[in-house]
């Protein structure tokens, strides 16, 4: 959405030629990059927010249901509060002036340079909801980090790193880790090198240890991992990522075995996350959406005003917008990185 006013100013010719177009073009390419969807809606649980920021509250559930004797009545059972993670919304602004001079010299392209601008500018709004999406995910081992001068808050609920081994549920029930290392692609300790098979067994490992995440009741959640997110400039693991999840038979060997991975994963390369280790997060995207996962919340949209510089004559527009990220739960994800030595922090898969 885009929200467009305009400040009182000079009247100029040439800007009321370019005003309506400045606008529908902005406007236009809002609705075009919105479809076009990337990090932010692929990865994160867009929300509008109308308050300062989001708190996500996490309870306990229910517990099963108790038989009883012929009319006695039922036991009494309660929901308690067992987290909160509070994620505040950030201002992000940006201007671009077209100068009194080229306004002056129209005949010369001043529209079509405007055109330009205007849709870059749009871009600029939707390259940093993206960006920031990815800065939070690819920076999870840490509990902070800066985005655009902006300080970013990427603990979980439990106060740690969104990727950590030492996770806790419950009140004092335990802890469980979504950070892991061991010879994800055969580059580790295996001798094999890039090895579908290694993927193909981590994979399954992986699915199995998000499935067995607990809820705070210590109950296991039972949620289907879905999603392969890589690095972008890891070629031949984003190869052997593709191999494995897009081949029917299994791969590396002449013994014609099923390949188990086969139509169950989506890959999502992030470009941003450059790495000097091959690595892989993955990811359920219904434990993302019910358990608040990966948070962004809109607080205000890319909100454009213009006005005329009566120091200067330029005509200068400028944009605003207010959103918050954040992570409601760690629950939803996990972290592998591909070594032979230990990694700090992570555990062995």
């Amino acid at each position: 959405m885009i929200i467009y006013s305009k400040y009182a100013g000079a009247a100029n010719a040439a800007v009321g030629k370019l005003e309506t177009p400045i606008k529908m073009v902005i406007e236009h390419e809002s609705d075009v990059l919105t479809k076009k969807g990337g990090i932010c809606d692929w990865l994160f649980n867009v929300e509008k927010s109308n308050r300062f920021g989001e708190t996500i509250v996490g309870q306990s559930e229910f517990d099963v249901f108790r038989a009883t004797m012929e009319g006695n009545g039922a036991e009494p059972d309660t929901v308690a509060e067992t987290y909160r993670k509070f994620i505040e919304h950030i201002q992000f602004t940006k201007e671009f002036v077209i100068t009194a001079e080229m306004m002056e010299d129209a005949a010369y392209g001043v529209a079509a340079d405007a055109k330009r601008r205007a849709e870059n500018f749009t871009r600029a709004y939707y390259k940093t909801m993206h960006k920031i999406c990815e800065c939070a995910l690819m920076n999870g081992t840490e509990t902070s980090a800066v985005f655009a001068k902006a300080t970013l808050d990427l603990t979980a609920p439990d106060g740690l790193s969104l990727f950590n081994s030492k996770h806790t549920y419950g009140a004092s029930l335990g802890t469980q880790s979504n950070f892991f290392w061991g010879d994800i692609f055969g580059t580790g300790s295996d001798t094999r090198t890039l090895s579908c098979g290694a993927f193909e067994e981590a994979l399954g490992e992986l699915a199995v240890k998000l499935r067995n995440m607990k809820d705070e009741n210590g109950e296991v959640l039972g949620y289907t991992a879905d999603t392969i997110i890589l690095p972008g400039n890891r070629p031949m693991a984003e190869t052997i990522a593709k191999k494995v999840c897009g081949s029917e038979g299994a791969l590396g060997n002449g013994y014609n075995d099923i390949n188990l991975q086969y139509g169950n994963w989506n890959i999502v390369i992030m470009p941003n996350w450059q790495t000097d280790d091959d690595r892989v997060m993955i990811l359920s995207q219904e434990a993302n959406k019910n358990l608040c996962g990966n948070m962004f919340f809109n607080r205000v949209p890319l909100t454009v005003s213009n006005w005329i510089d009566h120091h200067t004559g330029n005509y200068i527009w400028g944009g605003r917008c207010r959103f918050g990220v954040g992570f409601g739960t760690y629950k939803h994800i996990l972290l592998a990185v591909d070594s032979a030595t230990a990694v700090t922090g992570a555990t062995a898969l």
